[in-house]
């Protein structure tokens, strides 16, 4: 569960979210290398503090109201360092924005290691003990306080302001500057065990933009969102009251040091918190409305309970996760020196949050961090590709998979882009008197920010204009309150017609007409050079070429491979440094004697997050060398050397567990290795299995063995096989820089054959295999092989596996199962699983088989 951040918050969800937060604990052995312990950060690199003064946090008066202040006992620990001016570059605010507001003041610069002794001089001071008892003076006794001991001290200071208690914080710090605590990957660098946790999603560097996250189509970098913040604690710092930006999730990580004390708020009780805040501190936010905004005020737990608002406490320790959940506000100190990082994520389920956001915004008229439209509709034209090219190519990919859940009619992006959709159409009816309506230039917001001119709103979907003034513009709310002119000089500027929206709402929902449309469109935004374009001609090519008994669906093959071809027509080539022979040198002999050597066929790129470009020449001849060119048999012979056997299985005395080719023993397993589906620039490691499939018989998968979600399956070995060829020719299609019409050497996948991969045809594998069944029960294979050793000439067959296409016609089995076993053939792997768990789980039953009976009449009654 744990290797999938997104879907294991979307897991969590349901138990966690009417909480607010949820403490996350890795696995043991989760324990990522910290490289701000590297001797040159940690001793040399300086970072900025603000001045928390803690018993002012909930317990002070307005700053214009000029009251005598009680004198307190002052608790303040002498740093030995020199403050910084106000205007030194820690604040992110101007002087004139704080004038009249409480906030943080700068504070020394400190490097990780001399915070760290500040830290321990200051508990040391502040928790010393004087021993009354000796008989000598007074001792000093230096105690240890634990976590309760810091948290009762700490509310004390903030509910009763009796002392004046001074410490830093060294919050909100650019990880681009300073340095994250994750290890990053570094190109060119020796493998190590870093690397493991340089491509984690747990790894807060990634985690903002893996697929699933809709802020993957945010394009800036923004610090604090999209790019982690480093937080360094000292005893008593303090995170105030607050709710994430836009509503969104965020994940922080403690990296090193002692705890840190959280209290959330589920956010089904989020007004209710904001008016027991108003109640208690009337006068604080009478002069700063947008208080809570600001990150500087605290409000006991106690008095939250008291007024019937649920507060929820989780202690972080060092090597542990908090996910706060959107519009849950939170706060919280640490109980002393540490090192934490946080970042944001957005799962498809937060975009409904994130629209009441900036609507919220809008109102309070409060700029926003991020577009939320274009985050919507990039992740609804992304979920219709998805949908698109599931439909073409039958292959669900955990990818795939999960943009597919979140849509049809109920799905939680189908009802967010649903809701969008409504809101624009009533916007643009209310102010369509008079106003030209033209469609917006793709780069309109690219360049730079558009918002509101009077409320902030962001502009990426719609905006209003006029002649006068050009330049400025309004969203549809306040699009008459622009300027005084008359309508006819006013315009609408839309990025999308409704009638495209209301469009894109139906392939959300599965419409197929509407899911060409968006996926031709999804293709047009990209340069002819992009792999999406590519992979779009790919898909469009091989669904057409299924489908050529309609003359009406030639036509359409032609203009599609007509608008194909016009946007294939640059031949790029590649500046990456190949490890390869050029075309014209000799054969690199990749798999000689069975041994694969992955270095031969390794592509170096300077991004290990961007799709590598390669040659088509160079990606064609590494299938050539894997395949041993038009050399098919040769190929076939050298891969059945190379399979590996892990598990012989156990023997099955029943129909369809052999054939005349080879006995398929439940549990056999094998290894071979071959180019990767997820980076055919590479190799990699298979596993085949043959699993029980009950009345199906055996099940035969394929997967990635690094990555065992990756994974075809079949109630054919041929079929599983071939659908790992076609996927990895989708992969090199992406991947390549010339037009799919000159990859000929792609052919040579067409001939892999899938009983030599999973072993059936090795010599050493068919012994062995065959010993499980010494007394010859499967007679069909032992019959077949009695008329080979005795030269008899077996009647001529077509060279594929009859489990393929014997079974549907085999009068020998029952109807039922003959006609389900047909049917079957044609679903994909992930109905086959499901089939497999109805018909070999513990769900099986009576009225389960009537059920199929019943289904296998009417399939037989069809035309």
């Amino acid at each position: 569960d744990f290797d999938d951040p997104l879907s294991y918050i979307e897991k969590l969800r349901s138990k966690a979210e009417s909480y607010g937060i949820c403490r996350i604990v890795p696995p043991v052995a989760w324990r990522p290398p910290c490289p701000l312990k590297d001797k040159k950060i940690w001793e040399k690199s300086k970072f900025p503090t603000r001045i928390q003064l803690i018993d002012l946090l909930q317990n002070r008066e307005p700053i214009k109201k000029s009251t005598k202040s009680k004198k307190r006992k002052r608790r303040r620990v002498k740093t030995g360092y020199t403050r910084r001016r106000r205007d030194s570059g820690c604040d992110t605010s101007s002087s004139s924005e704080n004038e009249g507001k409480f906030g943080f003041q700068t504070g020394p610069d400190f490097t990780l290691e001399e915070f760290q002794k500040y830290d321990e001089y200051f508990k040391d001071c502040y928790f010393e003990t004087h021993d009354q008892s000796s008989s000598r003076a007074s001792e000093i006794k230096k105690f240890k306080p634990k976590v309760k001991d810091i948290e009762g001290e700490y509310w004390r200071i903030v509910e009763q302001a009796t002392d004046e208690v001074e410490v830093y914080y060294g919050a909100d710090l650019e990880t681009k500057k300073f340095g994250s605590g994750f290890p990053k990957h570094s190109p060119g660098h020796p493998k190590s065990e870093a690397d493991q946790y340089s491509k984690s999603g747990w790894n807060l560097n990634n985690l903002s933009r893996l697929p699933g996250s809709v802020l993957a189509f945010e394009s800036c970098d923004i610090s604090g969102v999209i790019v982690p913040w480093l937080y360094v604690g000292m005893c008593f710092s303090t995170f105030c009251w607050h709710v994430e930006d836009h509503h969104l999730y965020s994940l922080n990580y403690l990296h090193t040091g002692d705890p840190k004390v959280w209290y959330g708020i589920p956010g089904n009780h989020y007004a209710s918190f904001e008016n027991a805040m108003k109640k208690h501190l009337p006068d604080l936010f009478e002069e700063q409305p947008d208080l809570l905004h600001q990150l500087v005020t605290q409000l006991s737990p106690r008095i939250l309970k008291e007024e019937g608002v649920p507060v929820y406490r989780a202690v972080q320790r060092s090597g542990e996760f908090i996910l706060t959940f959107p519009k849950a506000y939170h706060s919280g100190f640490n109980c002393g020196f540490n090192c934490a990082e946080a970042v944001n994520v957005a799962p498809v389920d937060w975009l409904i949050h994130g629209q009441n956001a900036v609507e919220g915004y809008s109102k309070q008229r409060r700029k926003s961090s991020l577009s939320h439209d274009k985050l919507l509709l990039g992740a609804a034209q992304e979920a219709v590709y998805s949908l698109w090219e599931l439909s073409l190519s039958k292959k669900k990919t955990p990818v795939i998979a999960r943009w597919k859940r979140v849509c049809s009619e109920d799905g939680l992006l189908t009802k967010a882009v649903k809701k969008r959709v409504q809101m624009e159409e009533e916007r643009l009816n209310h102010i369509q008197d008079g106003f030209s309506v033209l469609k917006m230039e793709g780069d309109f917001d690219i360049k730079r920010e558009r918002e509101c001119f009077l409320c902030f709103y962001d502009l990426h979907m719609s905006a209003s204009s006029c002649k006068c003034s050009p330049n400025r513009f309004a969203c549809l709310t306040h699009a008459k309150d622009l300027c005084s002119c008359e309508s006819k000089e006013r315009f609408v500027l839309i990025r999308h017609t409704l009638d495209e929206l209301r469009s894109l709402v139906r392939a959300l929902e599965g419409d197929p007409d509407a899911i060409d449309e968006w996926a031709s469109k999804c293709r047009d935004q990209y340069p002819s050079h992009h792999p999406r374009v590519r992979e779009y001609s790919y898909l469009k090519a091989a669904s057409c070429s299924k489908n050529r008994g309609s003359s009406k669906v030639q036509q359409r093959e032609q203009n599609n491979l007509q608008l194909v071809s016009e946007h294939l027509q640059s031949d790029l080539t590649t500046n990456k440094e190949v490890q390869l022979k050029q075309d014209g040198d000799r054969d690199v002999n990749l798999c000689e004697g069975g041994n694969c050597d992955d270095e031969k066929i390794s592509v170096e790129s300077q991004n290990p997050h961007s799709v590598t470009d390669v040659g088509c020449s160079e990606l064609a001849k590494k299938v050539d060398d894997c395949s041993e060119g038009k050399d098919h048999d040769a190929a076939t012979n050298r891969l059945s050397h190379s399979v590996e056997l892990l598990n012989s299985g156990s023997l099955v005395v029943k129909k369809l567990w052999c054939n005349k080719q080879a006995i398929y023993p439940k549990g056999f397993k094998s290894r071979i290795k071959f180019l990767s589906v997820l980076d055919p620039t590479k190799l990699t490691n298979y596993i085949s299995e043959v699993l029980d499939a009950g009345l199906l018989g055996p099940l035969f998968r394929v997967s990635v063995e690094d990555y065992p979600t990756e994974n075809f399956s079949n109630v054919s070995a041929e079929k599983c096989w071939q659908m790992v060829t076609q996927r990895l020719k989708l992969e090199i299609i992406k991947r390549c820089d010339q037009p799919v019409s000159s990859l000929t050497s792609l052919q040579s996948l067409d001939y892999i054959n899938g009983h030599a991969m999973f072993g059936f045809n090795s010599e050493h594998i068919i012994k062995v295999v065959e010993a499980l069944d010494p007394k010859h029960q499967l007679e069909e294979y032992w019959n077949q092989k009695a008329v080979k050793l005795f030269g008899a000439e077996p009647a001529k067959e077509e060279e594929k596996d009859d489990t393929e296409k014997g079974a549907a016609s085999d009068p020998s089995l029952d109807r039922d199962t003959r006609l389900l076993r047909g049917l079957l053939k044609k679903a994909t792997p992930e109905e086959l699983v499901m089939m497999h768990g109805l018909l070999c789980g513990e769900t099986r039953n009576t009225e389960l088989k009537e059920e199929l009976s019943t289904l296998v009449d009417k399939m037989e009654k069809s035309p």
